[in-house]
């Protein structure tokens, strides 16, 4: 069955509004694009699939959940000191779920907010830890987080999940952890193998953050489109090309006959 995209928020509404993790993304990176998407359903242009990525996502969730069944911490945990297991729940699936994922409704708001974590720990004093599976190819190896753009969004990303498990009721850690694995791009060939070597590295993060996120986005949901982001491609590209289709416009009628 396919999904089904959510309708465009109306001002004032009563009921509840679905917003994804992603969407929280969005509005911090260009208020006024998230508007358009949000209010009126033009989204931005998207880019192709991360099919290898998703492949490597769905195979360490198959093999967390090895050790998951049988009430063991996998051998990566063990060899980077992480003091924590895979985590058994009832809602686990749920969590995983791209559509469903973890859900909090934001009262003072009324967004219910949801996103699908890749995986859940727990340490023995039954605290949850988020977990999320990257996967990228680079010369050096990676241990932790660098100062890049893609990289705080990486962080938000587990603070939000963070957030989420906290307003589900449950007891979570500030300590997340990343499990990053990078292709080695040095063999002398592919023979259709890719090798990789993964790191697993922690994340102390703090999702106050969060919540003033959200008053203002209920803000500029409620209200007229926010201006052009000066930094924002997209906006920089529909302003360019709506002066090219002008300019074009203008062309021609300068060359059609009285």
């Amino acid at each position: 069955m396919g999904y089904e995209r959510s309708p465009a928020y109306v001002p004032g509404q009563k009921g509840a509004y679905k917003l994804s993790r992603s969407r929280i993304e969005n509005f911090i990176r260009c208020p006024r694009c998230f508007w358009l998407a949000q209010r009126l359903k033009i989204d931005q242009p998207s880019s192709p699939p991360f099919l290898i990525n998703s492949a490597i996502d769905t195979l360490l969730k198959a093999e967390f959940d090895v050790y998951r069944e049988k009430g063991e911490p996998h051998p990566w945990q063990i060899e980077f000191k992480v003091d924590a297991k895979p985590f058994a729940h009832k809602d686990l699936e749920r969590w995983r779920h791209t559509f469903t994922g973890v859900q909090h409704l934001h009262e003072p708001t009324n967004l219910l907010i949801f996103g699908g974590v890749d995986d859940v720990w727990v340490t023995p004093d039954d605290e949850l830890v988020v977990v999320d599976y990257k996967a990228t190819a680079k010369n050096k190896e990676i241990t932790d987080l660098e100062d890049s753009k893609w990289h705080d969004s990486y962080r938000r990303q587990m603070e939000v999940y963070q957030w989420l498990l906290r307003g589900e009721g449950h007891k979570v850690s500030d300590t997340g952890y990343f499990v990053y694995a990078n292709g080695i791009a040095s063999g002398k060939g592919f023979f259709n193998k890719v090798e990789f070597r993964t790191n697993i590295f922690p994340y102390k993060g703090s999702d106050k953050w969060v919540e003033p996120t959200l008053a203002k986005i209920k803000e500029t949901l409620e209200g007229d489109m926010p201006k052009e982001n000066p930094d924002c491609e997209y906006c920089a590209y529909a302003r360019a090309r709506t002066q090219l289709t002008l300019d074009a416009i203008k062309a021609t009628s300068k060359t059609e006959p009285a």
